[in-house]
């Protein structure tokens, strides 16, 4: 598996089908620690750069997909092209349809009370088989482990998707996820509200010209903060070590 690196964070050159094949194999595989899966976007970067532990974590995942578009325009300008996106909508559906077909079993943790359950509810009719062991939307601070614990351990997932939204999913993971006898676990932030349809997709021309993050602003103002710094400056710093790059 090729990785590259976007500004200091290793970003995985996987397809969505080099994924869905990882995964599953490693749910069937009993290793200490238990497998952590990054879906990385320009915020993930621009969080690991300020943040050195949250890096060495994402660093050291053993699976970090470039989700967010800004990612596939960055390994362009840097000579490092991605073959495809990988996002973590994308991936839970694909995940999904391979449950349905195999003994895969998944594990709903996060979002806000009842969302994991809705959108379990919409996986099953859209898969008809799919194994899910479980949903719980818990806490993601460290006073809620326990409780969590309990419920993963009861329900003894393959994999537990964990949508408590960047940092918070990844340092759940890192505490818990050996701990939790599931075999891996996948940050997926917000997907179980796209999935349960409490949120709206960009609309796939939005999604193509790579303006995602636009559209949640407009839809979401309560994100402008988060986006609005974390954005203009990714696309700077890519700038910056591209032209140093050609410089060299």
């Amino acid at each position: 598996m090729e990785s590259h690196n976007i500004l200091g964070v290793r970003v995985d050159d996987v397809t969505l089908d080099d994924a869905v094949a990882l995964i599953e194999g490693w749910a069937h595989e009993k290793v200490s620690p238990a497998r952590l899966i990054v879906t990385a976007n320009p915020e993930y970067v621009m969080a690991a750069r300020r943040n050195s532990s949250f890096r060495k974590l994402v660093n050291s995942a053993a699976l970090v997909t470039p989700d967010g578009v800004g990612l596939i325009y960055a390994g362009r300008l840097l000579r490092q092209p991605f073959r495809s996106r990988v996002t973590g909508v994308a991936l839970v559906h694909a995940l999904a349809k391979r449950s349905a077909e195999s003994d895969l079993s998944l594990f709903l943790l996060g979002a806000a009370e009842g969302v994991a359950e809705a959108a379990a509810e919409s996986l099953r009719k859209q898969y008809p088989g799919v194994k899910i062991a479980g949903c719980f939307a818990g806490n993601a601070a460290p006073e809620g482990d326990s409780e969590t614990l309990e419920k993963v351990h009861e329900a003894q997932p393959h994999v537990v998707l964990v949508a408590y939204g960047m940092l918070k999913q990844d340092y759940w993971a890192a505490r818990n996820l050996t701990k939790s006898g599931a075999a891996l676990s996948i940050g997926v932030g917000g997907v179980f509200d796209y999935i349960s349809g409490r949120a709206q997709l960009a609309p796939l021309w939005v999604r193509r010209i790579g303006l995602e993050w636009l559209y949640r602003l407009v839809r979401e103002p309560r994100r402008w903060r988060r986006i609005l710094v974390a954005v203009p400056y990714f696309g700077a710093a890519v700038l910056l070590e591209a032209a140093r790059q050609r410089l060299r």
